[in-house]
């Protein structure tokens, strides 16, 4: 009778333990669930979604989230292709798009051509982009990289400590955060893009004459006798 009894317990722990593991399983990805989701929110929150229609019915603008105020950000540091100490300080005064990118994502390196037009027909004074790679193999895997695909525009910019990707909170590669004259985040797009496409061309002319207008210094008006 102990004998029977002693099974039972067991069945019945077995029982409790397997609905419990279960239970566990399923907190756990509720957990992960609700924490995506709550990134999910408080990236979008305080931001207005563009939409801009391209060619063949495409919204090229769709994933591109703008704040509803510039967002400060934390100093950022990284190194040039000679190894030189830079920081998003260095390009005060010009519209910043930086893209945080690796010569090992293959959407990055699909879009990396579309980065490289888009610096020749917008880069200057009022506007740069920014390519940040986080490759370990540093300035000389971005060089390689480089030479294969033909980049002839863009600068060589690393994080091999990937610092700059977790200060900015970038939730995957590739992503590209729009920076003001003063070294404010305007928004961010997660994910590839085409962006030397009119459209986005366009919207990143707007935004920078807008800089322009806003920092311009008043006009002195004469005073009529």
């Amino acid at each position: 009778m102990a004998q029977m009894t002693d099974k039972s317990s067991k069945t019945d722990g077995l029982r409790t333990a397997v609905p419990r593991r279960w239970l566990l399983l399923a907190l756990s990805v509720v957990g992960v669930t609700g924490l995506a989701a709550l990134i999910a929110w408080k990236a979008g929150e305080n931001t207005n979604q563009l939409s801009a229609t391209g060619p063949g019915g495409v919204d090229r603008l769709q994933n591109f989230v703008l704040h509803d105020t510039p967002a400060p950000v934390p100093e950022l540091q990284f190194a040039d292709g000679e190894g030189k100490p830079r920081s998003l300080a260095d390009f005060r005064g010009k519209v910043v798009l930086l893209n945080v990118w690796a010569t090992w994502c293959l959407p990055c390196r699909k879009e990396m051509p579309t980065l490289d037009r888009l610096q020749a027909e917008l880069g200057g004074s009022a506007f740069e982009v920014v390519a940040l790679s986080i490759d370990r193999g540093g300035a000389d895997a971005v060089r390689k990289f480089y030479t294969e695909i033909g980049i002839q525009h863009l600068a060589i910019h690393v994080d091999a400590s990937s610092q700059v990707a977790f200060a900015l909170a970038t939730a995957g590669l590739p992503t590209t955060l729009l920076f003001d004259a003063e070294g404010r985040e305007l928004g961010r797009l997660i994910g590839p893009a085409e962006w030397d496409a009119p459209d986005m061309v366009a919207f990143l002319k707007t935004i920078v004459d807008q800089e322009g207008e806003r920092l311009a210094p008043p006009h002195n008006k004469e005073t009529p006798l």
